[in-house]
């Protein structure tokens, strides 16, 4: 008999927990897990899930003026926020109670309040009880962060209050350029306010590539999105609902809500990690080998909270490979490599692999890219581009990068990331017969590498 009460301690319901919660315990193991607030963390309650239906609601408003194009005659359409927050929120109940469901189905112990780790091997929960574990994992994801010491800064919100809001603004101040940002200022645009996106930098999500940074931006403007770029926020000023916002070169917006998308942190304060030696990097991230091992052999940590790649998708593969490892016999680490990602812009964006502006740096490249109005955009009238692009290595024909803006670029991407990470060459994208009328067809007709314009 195990000198432990458990297994396994998971703190943390999210995502990467749960995963790991469930591929723990199919291997036969006693697991409880820990969550504080509610199951399904970031991604199910306060991000992906609730981010996306929004995102999908926001395009209806492309579907209504496109329509006479085609012939319909759509009524003026109205839009009640109270309907759709509603319906967001029944969502988000059903798939918290799914999450509870599959782990008591697996057979794991769910505990409805705070764990901190207490000892290498003893979890301490809010009501005083002490649990002994042979294992302890970390999965308490991250929490947004803004610049506390900006004059004002109480007035501001962040992505987790946004999705608590009970009417649609008139007017938004977004203020960070990456996921986040962008996509709420896309979706709030669409859905009727005005919004204003301030970014330091000359274009929106910094590290991805350029003509996608490029398209974006000018998609966003001409959606009718005001983008002040290289500023900041000096300070805000005013009360709920009428802020002043004044950037750094003096200019003034006002608007009835301010929200910040300026990153996020690990949540790791408070867990006791410190008190048992575990080591932390700078921003508060859970320092983790391959196979997602702190310094203290009996305690691991997969998700946001190590800070790696901060990716839903990620998260739930550590942690089915960290289950794997410690209970399956089956030593498992993550390639973070090659990872696709998409960004629910609209347009959206897809990509896989390097960038063009990475790839000149290892390897002699060729690039092959186009821009084109969509085949709906015929009849409809929109002006918004679909931009393709394939990163080429010349000496081996490999596809070392794919970058997509336009309709259904997440759902591309998903699939062309499978052929890359199988190292697809130009040649394998050429001898695939195209799928005719799609925009996705552009992925396997481009013949001709692109040249720069000589200045």
């Amino acid at each position: 008999m195990s000198a432990y009460e458990v297994d396994l301690f998971v703190i943390g319901g999210g995502s990467g927990g749960v995963r790991a919660a469930r591929i723990a315990a199919g291997y036969g193991a006693k697991v409880m897990l820990a969550e504080e607030y509610r199951m399904g963390g970031t991604c199910v309650i306060r991000g992906c899930v609730p981010k996306k239906l929004y995102v999908l609601a926001s395009r209806f408003a492309d579907g209504f003026e496109d329509a006479p194009g085609f012939g319909w005659t759509v009524d003026a359409p109205k839009f009640d926020f109270s309907v759709l927050k509603a319906a967001k929120d029944k969502e988000i109940d059903r798939l918290e109670g799914v999450y509870a469901q599959n782990l008591a189905k697996a057979g794991v112990e769910i505990i409805p309040q705070r764990a901190v780790v207490s000892g290498p091997n003893e979890v301490t929960l809010a009501d005083g009880r002490t649990v002994s574990a042979k294992t302890i994992l970390i999965a308490t994801g991250g929490h947004p962060v803004r610049p506390e010491a900006t004059p004002g800064i109480h007035l501001a919100e962040n992505s987790n209050d946004f999705f608590d809001w009970p009417t649609l603004p008139k007017s938004v101040v977004v203020v960070g350029a990456g996921y986040i940002g962008v996509e709420f200022a896309c979706l709030l645009n669409r859905l009727g306010s005005h919004v204003t996106l301030i970014l330091r930098r000359d274009h929106v999500l910094p590290r991805f590539d350029e003509d996608l940074r490029k398209g974006l931006t000018e998609a966003m403007k001409l959606a009718g999105i005001t983008i002040l770029n290289h500023t900041d926020v000096e300070m805000l000023d005013g009360r709920p609902g009428h802020v002043a916002v004044t950037t750094l070169t003096g200019r003034c917006i006002e608007a009835e809500r301010v929200v910040y998308a300026t990153g996020r942190k690990p949540n790791t304060k408070g867990l006791g990690l410190e008190k048992i030696g575990v080591l932390l990097d700078q921003e508060g991230g859970i320092i983790v080998d391959g196979f997602s091992q702190t310094n203290v052999p009996s305690v691991y940590a997969v998700g946001d909270v190590t800070n790696r790649l901060q990716l839903t998708p990620v998260a739930i593969r550590e942690g089915h490979a960290f289950a794997d490892s410690v209970f399956g016999g089956r030593p498992t680490q993550v390639d973070f490599g090659l990872a696709p990602t998409a960004v629910f812009s609209t347009p959206e964006i897809g990509t896989v692999g390097l960038t063009e502006e990475e790839a000149r740096k290892t390897h002699p490249i060729e690039i092959y890219k186009t821009s084109f109005r969509a085949m709906k955009a015929t009849l409809s009238g929109s002006q918004e581009r679909v931009m393709m692009k394939l990163i080429v290595d010349k000496s081996t024909n490999r596809v070392l990068g794919v970058h997509i803006l336009g309709e259904g670029a997440g759902e591309m991407i998903q699939m062309v990331g499978i052929a890359v990470r199988m190292g697809a060459t130009k040649r394998d994208f050429d001898q695939t017969l195209a799928v005719h009328p799609t925009a996705a067809e552009e992925l396997v007709t481009m013949r001709t590498p692109w040249v720069a314009p000589s200045v």
